[in-house]
Parts: C-alpha cells; structure tokens; sequence
C-alpha cells in the first residue's frame, strides 16, 4: 500500500498525493497512511477523516511556527482566535457534502414527482 499525503493549493484546491520527497525536518510530521484506511471505508468517511487529520497537522504546524517565533500568551491567543475565525478543513468538506446530498435529493425528487405531460394541450 502506497502512502499519501493531502495537498492544499493556494488557488483553494486539494490533491491527494505522494509524500513529498524532502519535507523540512523542523515542521511537525503530517500522519502518514491515510490511505491504509481507504480500503476499507465509505468515500465520505475516509474523506472525513483525512481532513481531521489535515486541519490537526495544520493546527500542529501553526503552534509550531508561534513557538518558533517566540509569540507570548497575548499573540498566541490571537493566532488561535484568527485561526478559529475560519472554517476548518472538516466543516467546509462537511457543508459541501451537505450542499450535495440536498441537490442529489432534490434532482431525484423532481424526476420522481415530475407530472406527466398530457397529450392534451394546457392554457
């Protein structure tokens, strides 16, 4: 089984890849083997927990990069309180699913209650 690693953009798009092959060895390690658990697993739900897993590596890199840069008690509030602001991982991937799961219901449900077209014309 291969290893792979969740890959964010800054155009907002995700990958799911290969680890890269030199990744700075002061960054905190993101988890490996994301994919050992694909196998077995619904889509959605490996897809769910890959994004839990991303959003606490990118919560372990943030307090990393405070702690290197010396922020005090006031600083690290904010960082965490600005990083708070903004939806994690999981709850954008969460709203879009929902998003899809209501257009997937409301497509088969118009084509299940679609009238049927009469040979008569309607005024």
């Amino acid at each position: 089984m291969v290893n792979l690693c969740l890959y964010g953009f800054p155009n907002e798009e995700w990958e799911v890849n290969l680890p890269a092959e030199e990744v700075p060895l002061e960054l905190p390690e993101p988890a490996l083997g994301i994919s050992f658990a694909r196998d077995g697993m619904q889509e959605r739900d490996w897809l769910s927990l890959v994004a839990v897993h991303s959003d606490a590596w990118l919560l372990s890199v943030a307090l990393y990069f405070g702690a290197r840069f010396g922020f005090d008690k006031t600083e690290r509030e904010r960082l965490f309180n600005m990083m708070n602001d903004l939806p994690s991982i999981f709850e954008v991937m969460a709203v879009i699913a929902k998003r899809q799961s209501k257009e997937n219901s409301s497509v088969s449900n118009n084509s299940i209650h679609r009238p049927k077209s009469s040979s008569k014309g309607v005024k």
